[in-house]
């Protein structure tokens, strides 16, 4: 691979279902020649079809994997597996034009389905014997079939790309009929092995096949794991995701598009922060492997490619600002026990429950005798952890409630006093918060308030933090 010219480019599945609109915008537009190239692609699988091959992610209706786990009649995953397979035709035959290319991505669709089909058939057969457990290949029967997506999606974006005059090149890091097992870094490195980016355009599946299993860490955050280290491990000069929507400081269908702005520039420390709120920018793991590898990220918009975007870096801010107001749905875990004064070891298992049952902590505070630990899980999970930590003190009240927590961040909130006008606007809009934290480091400040309140304290929040910034710089200035 040449020096650091060429930048690696990732598109989620979403854009990937129009991926013939980004044909002539953001792939080719109005480039040609040398221009056209320096451009690895990483794709993710078609919008939809991962749901189809696994699970849905919002509703979890079982797709072919969850049918094959369940176990109950083989009729369900192979059902499954014909809907997973009409599906990925049906996307591209909305991407492709010619016949002659339409008819090699059928035979891809059905050279792989048949395959995996086959193999889950022989793996059921295996495990009929004693000595085989059908639930150690779960992992690898997820992967299996999640790889099915991204292989698909970019097999069909490479024929699309070819016939439009690119030279194009289909990667495949999904490890479809390999033997031997391999790391992540040598999936890549072997991939990319006599693959020249300055002259063709690498399309590279965002699905990796390793050794380390990308699941068993990042389940569906995969793709984003791939793309960061592909970018690390050939020096890009730069890493990019395009979205369908610029990072802005609100979510504009809260506040309206006319009030949001555009991040333009922000760092590693924030977009940190942000996924800690479930609003991920980029994977944590992926933005340390860009951080520690030197490389910037910048997060565009796909459908308007002469928009920068958003760059992110490790650089500081410049000034002063509050940058993004976020929020999500939590429930506080209280445990109160008026002999806690003085006593040590409740914390450590409180945050001991909380890991045994995998919950997420966002946030935590305390008092004398109080420790409320601010959790993003489901309400089912949150009452086992209630009756353990009931078991373990009996003389403790244990409770519950679902709250929202809403949140102002920025690289250096320094001297905004960010936290006091933020509990004035949300009383001018007739709101009180039930909590509000800010930690030494000035990069966030949290609100906690009823839950029915979180989007109009989101709006009121950017109205006075972000919209209401200016004035407030200029008097303080």
């Amino acid at each position: 691979m040449g020096s650091a010219s060429h930048t690696v480019e990732k598109i989620g599945g979403t854009s990937m279902s129009r991926v013939h609109e980004l044909r002539d915008t953001l792939l080719i537009g109005d480039r040609t020649g040398d221009d056209l190239y320096n451009r690895v692609f990483v794709v993710s699988a078609f919008g939809g079809i991962t749901n189809l091959l696994l699970e849905h992610k919002k509703s979890g209706e079982p797709g072919v994997y969850a049918a094959f786990a369940a176990g109950e009649d083989d009729h369900a995953w192979m059902a499954a597996l014909d809907r997973a397979s009409d599906a990925m035709i049906a996307a591209h035959r909305d991407v492709l034009d010619h016949p002659g290319d339409i008819e090699r991505a059928d035979a891809f669709v059905r050279d792989r389905l048949v395959g995996a089909k086959n193999c889950l058939i022989d793996l059921q057969r295996l495990c009929s014997y004693g000595h085989f457990r059908l639930s150690e290949h779960m992992l690898q029967t997820r992967e299996l079939l999640s790889g099915l997506g991204e292989a698909h999606s970019a097999f069909v974006t490479t024929l699309m790309l070819q016939r439009a005059g690119v030279t194009a090149r289909f990667v495949d890091l999904s490890g479809w009929r390999d033997e031997g097992e391999v790391s992540l870094e040598e999936r890549i490195t072997g991939a990319m092995e006599g693959v020249d980016p300055a002259s063709e355009m690498p399309i590279v599946t965002g699905y990796a096949q390793c050794r380390e299993g990308l699941m068993r860490e990042f389940d569906r955050g995969y793709s984003e794991v791939t793309f960061s280290k592909l970018a690390a491990l050939t020096g890009a000069r730069e890493a990019i995701i395009h979205k369908e929507f610029h990072l802005s400081s609100a979510d504009p269908n809260l506040v309206g598009h006319e009030a949001v702005r555009k991040l333009g520039r922000t760092n590693y420390d924030v977009a940190d922060q942000l996924s800690n709120l479930g609003m991920e920018a980029i994977h944590p793991k992926a933005a340390k492997t860009l951080r520690q590898s030197g490389v910037s990220l910048r997060v565009t918009n796909a459908f308007e490619p002469h928009d920068p975007g958003t760059l992110i870096d490790d650089q500081p801010a410049e000034e002063a600002a509050v940058e993004i107001v976020t929020g999500l749905d939590l429930f506080a875990l209280e445990l109160f026990e008026q002999d806690m004064v003085g006593a040590k070891g409740y914390d450590a298992a409180i945050l001991e429950a909380l890991t045994r049952h995998k919950v997420r902590i966002v946030s935590k505070v305390s008092n004398a005798n109080t420790i409320t630990h601010y959790v993003d899980t489901s309400l089912k999970v949150l009452r086992r952890v209630e009756k353990d930590l009931a078991e373990r003190y009996p003389s403790a009240q244990v409770t519950s409630r679902a709250v929202a927590m809403a949140a102002a961040v920025g690289r250096d909130l320094t001297g905004l006093a960010v936290l006091s006008r933020g509990l004035a606007a949300l009383a001018d809009n007739g709101l009180e918060a039930i909590g509000a934290t800010q930690g030494p480091r000035p990069v966030e400040v949290q609100y906690i308030v009823e839950r029915d309140m979180l989007k109009p304290a989101i709006k009121a929040l950017h109205g006075a933090l972000v919209e209401g910034n200016d004035q407030f710089i200029r008097k303080a200035a």
